[in-house]
This record gives C-alpha cells, structure tokens and sequence, in this order.
C-alpha cells in the first residue's frame, strides 16, 4: 500500500511522530502540494492524506489509484465528499483529537479580555509603572468572570469542556444546540434556544460546525439583541460571524471584546475589519495546534487507515462502506 501525505509541514514541522502512519505503508511526505503538484505528488497512492490541499471533483481523473482520502483535521470542506462517493471513495477525517487544547485556547482568550495581562505587562516594561509612583494602577479595569454567564453557541465535546471551565470560574452556563441532550451534572446549566442565549449571555462562545444555517449567525441582527458590554469568542469557523458587524459592535461598545482563533480568509486579507477593530485579540488559528492534539491527529488518522485495511472504516464522511 503506497500512502501519499499532500501538506505535511504544518501538521508536523518536525516535533511529532509521523511512524503510526509510516509504518502501515510506503509512504511520501510533502509539505506542499499545489494544484499543479497533486498527481505528481499522489501519483499512484491508494491512501491520499490531506489537511489544506484542496481535492475537487477535477482533481478525480488524475488520482486513479486513490481509494481512500483521510482528512488530517475534523473539518473536511476541502473535500468534495459527494464527488468522492460517486467513485466509492470514502472520506474518513479525525474527530476529538484536541477537545481540551481547543477549550483551554478559547478559554486564555476570555481571560487576556476580562484582565488585560498583556496590556499591563507591557506598560510596566515600558516604565508607567515607575512613572504612575503608586503601589498599583490599571489601565483597564480587570473583570471577574464569577457570576458571569457563559453562552454555548453549539455543546459537542468542545462545547461541553468549555462549558466545564466556565462553570470551574464560577460561571452560569447556557448552551444552545440542535438536539439538547444529557446535560453535564453541574449546576447552574441550562439548555436554551439561540435567542434566549444571545439576549442573556455575558460571554458568547462559538463552538458549533459552519452550516448554512450558521453561516453568520452572529450579524447585525442577532448583535442588536445582545447585552452592551458582552464578550465574543469564536474558536470554531470564521463565517460564524460577519465580520463587518461584529467590528461595528466593537466601536460602539454593543461588543466589549472579541477573541477568536479563525477568520473568513485565512490568512487574512489587509482589509479585513477585525483587524482595526478595538478590543480585539486574533490567534492565527492555532488552538488545535499542541503537540499533544497534532500527536493525536497522526494516531487517529493511522488507526483511520487500520480500520479501512481491515473492511470496517471509521469516521466516515460520505457514507462510503
């Protein structure tokens, strides 16, 4: 079994182990792989693994030896799934790989929002400290996230260790999700619709897939019914939000902060209004990116092509068998 690795440097600049999945064939690495690479690059590969690199219906006639495409990530939209399944090619990607590295990423955002750390760390290396002569002085006042409430936007298993953390800071905890269902055991919780979150919450945050029905869930209408002064965090998908009307909330005030790891484009383009936006911490989508959680990814998508060898695929996308 020849196995082909299309974009391999960002998964693995060198820090984790790529054997889980050398060892189950011969198999070539390649950081890159442009449009105009893929069949040189897959060239007679029965396992096709990718993470950013495009696979289209086009892409089809110059692979014929591929029979499985594994997805180096959960998202799968690079992938056309319905043009892969005409030809019997399951798709399979890895799922839950970084619950708690995603989690933890989207929680260090709300904390650097609700305590300024590197604003005053940075005003004291640049001397205000000694200049202010007081014991202590702050440059915005920090925020006490007990007795906030913290809205779920989505309750996967990022959502519900979210949701974990929150209430571990003494927080309220709602969530909204398509089928509410065994709710964690600690208290305050509620299931709510999207609506009553967004009218209550003192904290949105983004966990749910992008959907046509999410798509730009959080707009100048839904950011109308929000609290003045309640903080957004989106570690999920860029076209959760639009951008242009989440940037006006933040220079009204509607917003008092925003923390995301992903933007519509990535990277983003020079104009893209976040960028300006008061308030604002942007991550270059890193939340996923621990050893641990890349380490995972390898091991599931190895266990991934396991399972195919065997006849019993897991993690399949478009119900390929």
């Amino acid at each position: 079994m020849k196995i082909a690795i299309l974009d391999g440097a960002v998964l693995n600049p060198g820090d984790v182990d790529w054997s889980p999945i050398t060892m189950l064939g011969e198999t070539v690495i390649h950081p890159v792989t442009s449009s105009t690479e893929l069949a040189e690059h897959a060239a007679g590969a029965d396992v096709v693994l990718t993470n950013k690199t495009p696979l289209t219906s086009s892409c089809l006639d110059i692979l014929p030896s591929m029979r499985v495409v594994c997805v180096l990530a959960t998202g799968y939209n690079i992938v056309d799934i319905d043009a892969l399944a005409k030809r019997n090619i399951p798709v399979c990607n890895v799922v839950a790989y970084g619950v708690s590295d995603v989690a933890q990423h989207a929680m260090a955002l709300l904390l650097e929002l609700s305590r300024h750390t590197s604003l005053h760390t940075q005003s004291v290396k640049e001397g205000e400290w000694q200049a202010n002569g007081s014991w202590c002085y702050w440059k915005s006042s920090p925020v006490c996230l007990e007795g906030m409430t913290l809205g779920l936007v989505g309750f996967g298993a990022i959502g519900r260790r979210m949701g974990e953390l929150g209430h571990a800071f003494g927080m309220n905890v709602l969530a909204c999700c398509r089928t509410p269902k065994d709710p964690p055991a600690y208290s305050p919780f509620a299931f709510v619709s999207l609506s009553h979150l967004l009218e209550t919450a003192d904290v949105i945050s983004l966990h749910c897939p992008l959907t046509a029905a999410t798509r730009h869930c959080i707009n100048a209408q839904s950011l109308a019914t929000v609290r003045r002064g309640t903080i957004l965090l989106n570690t999920a998908r860029g076209d959760l939000i639009d951008e242009a009307a989440v940037a006006a909330a933040l220079r009204s005030g509607q917003l008092a902060g925003l923390g995301t790891d992903v933007l519509s484009s990535e990277p983003p383009s020079a104009d893209n209004p976040l960028l300006t936006a008061p308030n604002t911490l942007i991550t270059p989508h890193i939340a996923w990116a621990t050893t641990r959680a890349r380490q995972n990814i390898i091991n599931l998508t190895a266990e991934n092509i396991r399972r195919w060898q065997a006849g019993t695929p897991i993690n399949v996308v478009n119900g390929v068998k």
